[in-house]
Order: structure tokens, then sequence, then C-alpha cells
């Protein structure tokens, strides 16, 4: 598919989605109108109404599904690896591998066994994992070289003051700083496949591989990222303490509750996401983000502002996300269900508040023994993550 085709794929989509953003429109105006006349909405609008959610959903996936192009031309260093990389996945030759990656200062098997996979590969299941993992596309990222990371964060700056020309300059206090660890932590795949497929020269290795551990991977730390505990995996931001945000301090998120138990108050409903965009300091809400599971953004899209606009907007741009209230929204399964007291919606600069640490490498191990017929690929790569600014981040609770 050339450029001029993956365009009007692309042009189609959008269009495609906004005629589906229309009837939404029309079917839940007729819904809330049947709701005023009887009571209760009709078992026939409501089914229409969720198949053109179904519909708006798929669609919006079908958008987020960047393709991947540009590729950077290999090195002559980077084509003798991806060769070597090669002889060793097809036919278990670790030789040439071990000897490339000890001439790059690499370690060339681990405490654990396997060899660094080429960094086209790295590269290729990194931007799947950005695409895929709705957390990891909106935080920051760190690649590190060891594992742990540590930083210093001011949660206070020096004092200063206004003094005259000749005046006495008063000492002023230091800032107060907090060490943060984000320790790496061991993430694994092992895809299988038989020898006849591996030693078939029109299949492309190191695709084949990308394709096989990315899902997986994209799957587990989105799962982390959101409600990790820490042990083993990163620490999810849901997982750190909450306080009202009126009564904030370092070490905890802040929330704004929605009024209402387990629920969105009876009016003025689009009033409780505004308060909690305002309860994220202007410097992190120019990059804000509103992130939420398929449910909860369900009940959101319905919402209409006083002058009876929904809130939700669907982007006419395939490359950028849908909006609410002007704000990008991210998607995350891993988020709760609206229900009593349960933190269904978070909003901030996810960029600032929660950072991802990658260590470089991934590594693979070849195992023909275990499972025969099979050849099975144990597949790692270590990530940290956890909260970095906790005034970055705060919760929509559903509580009075």
């Amino acid at each position: 598919m050339d450029a001029l085709e993956t365009k009007a794929g692309l042009s189609r989509d959008v269009d495609d989605l906004m005629q589906a953003f229309e009837a939404f429109k029309e079917t839940n105006d007729r819904r809330l109108s049947e709701i005023e006349r009887r009571g209760a909405e009709d078992g026939l609008t409501a089914e229409k109404l969720n198949r053109i959610e179904k519909t708006m959903d798929a669609l919006a996936l079908k958008q987020a599904r960047v393709p991947l192009g540009g590729k950077e031309p290999a090195s002559v260093s980077e084509l003798a690896h991806k060769s070597a990389f090669e002889g060793y996945v097809r036919r278990g030759e670790t030789g040439n591998l071990a000897t490339l990656e000890q001439k790059a200062l690499s370690v060339g098997v681990d405490a654990d066994g396997g060899f660094l996979v080429p960094k086209e590969t790295e590269r290729a299941v990194n931007m799947a994992l950005k695409t895929v993992s709705p957390i990891r596309a909106i935080a920051g990222v760190r690649q590190v070289s060891g594992s742990m990371y540590k930083v210093p964060f001011a949660t206070s700056g020096a004092a200063t003051g206004w003094v005259g020309e000749t005046a006495v300059r008063p000492q002023t206090n230091t800032p107060t700083l907090a060490e943060l660890s984000f320790p790496t932590m061991e993430l694994y795949a092992m895809p299988a496949a038989t020898q006849a497929i591996i030693d078939d020269a029109a299949i492309d290795i190191d695709s084949w591989l990308a394709e096989e551990v990315r899902t997986a991977f994209a799957q587990q730390e989105g799962t982390a990222f959101v409600t990790g505990d820490g042990v083993n995996k990163p620490k999810g931001f849901l997982t750190y303490p909450t306080v009202a945000n009126s009564a904030w301090t370092w070490g905890s998120l802040g929330f704004v509750t929605s009024g209402a138990a387990g629920a969105f108050p009876a009016t003025n409903q689009a009033d409780k996401l505004i308060d909690l965009v305002y309860a994220v300091k202007g410097t992190y809400r120019a990059n804000g983000t509103f992130v939420m599971n398929r449910s909860t953004l369900g009940a959101v899209r319905k919402m209409k502002d006083a002058d009876g606009s929904y809130i939700w907007q669907p982007s006419g741009d395939a490359a950028q996300p849908s909006r609410l209230l002007g704000y990008p929204v991210a998607e995350a399964e891993e988020m709760p269900n609206i229900g009593a007291d349960s933190l269904a919606i978070a909003f901030g600069d996810f960029a600032s508040g929660y950072l991802i640490v990658d260590r470089v490498g991934i590594r693979v191990l070849r195992d023909p023994y275990s499972l025969k017929p099979y050849v099975l690929f144990y597949t790692t790569k270590r990530v940290g993550g956890g909260v970095r600014d906790f005034d970055a981040i705060k919760f929509l609770k559903f509580s009075v």
C-alpha cells in the first residue's frame, strides 16, 4: 500500500467516525426525550445506541493504529548483529552472536542466559508497545543501562524574596528534595514455533518475534502501570495513597468527589469533570489527559454542557485522539468502573506525573528441548514505573 492509498484510507476512517458520531447524537437525543416523556428509555433505542457505540469504538481503535514506517538505515555492525541473531534463532548458532556482543561491550550471556535482540527488533517492539499500551503512550519514559533509576525531586523550591538595593540579604531556606527510586522488573513472554516454520526462509524472524511478544508485553504493562503493587512489577498510580485535594500533601494523589455515591449527580454532571480539570494546576493542565475505561467513557460520552452540546468530540484527524472538554482521552481497561468510592477517572499531566523506566536491551533464550517439537523463545525485558510528581495527577472519586 503506497502513501496515497494510506492517506485515502485514513480519510475514510475519519469520515466514518464523524458520521457515526452524528448518528450517536441523534439516537441519544431520542433516548433522552423518551426518558422525559415516559420516565424510561425504549429498548430498541437503547439497543441501537449500543450498536453505534461499538461501531465508534472500533473506528477509534482503527485510527489509533498508526502504521510504522520511516526505518533508519542500519549500520554495518547492526546488519552483522541481525545476521548472527537470525542464525541463533533459526539454528541455535551462538559463536558469532557472542563475539559481536562482547565487542560491543555487552554481556553475551547473563545469569538467565540469552542474547540481545538487534536494535531494529527492539525499536519495533517498543514502538508497538507505545501504540498498544495507553499509559506508555502518555507517560514519561526513560531508558537506563542499570537495574535501578534514582532521581532527586524538589518537593519545595528555595525561598526567594524582594530586597532593596543596599539592604541586607537574609539567608534563604534550602529546597526540600525527595529521592525517588524506580527499580526495573523482569517482564517475559515465551512464544513458540515449530522448527519447520523457523527453517522457512520466507519468514522474517525479527518481525515474527516482535509481533509475538508485543501483545503479551503490552497487556502486562498496561495492568501494572495502573494497578501494579510494586512487587516484582511496576507500581501503578491507582495503588498510591489518595486524599481529598483540599488536603493534598506530597506522597499522595489528590481527588475531588462526584457528589453522589457511586455515580454522577443527577444534574450538571459535566460540572464534576470541569472540577476535576481545574483541580490540576495550570502548569500541568496544559498537557492534561483523561484516563478511564470503556464503560466509564460510554457514560461520559452521553453528557452535554449547559448549551446542549456534547462534551465529548470525536477526532477529525486520524493521528489525534478524541477529546473530552478539549483534552485527549486515553482508554485504559484496567481503570475501575464507576461504583461506590471508585477512582474511575484520572486527569493530569502523565508525562510529568508518571515515569516508565526501560532497561536497554531485550533478551532471547532459545529452548528447543522443553516442549518438542516446538522451539520456545524465552524473551525478557526489564521495566519499572511509578509516580514521580504527585501533584500532576488527580482523580474523580465517586462518593458524596
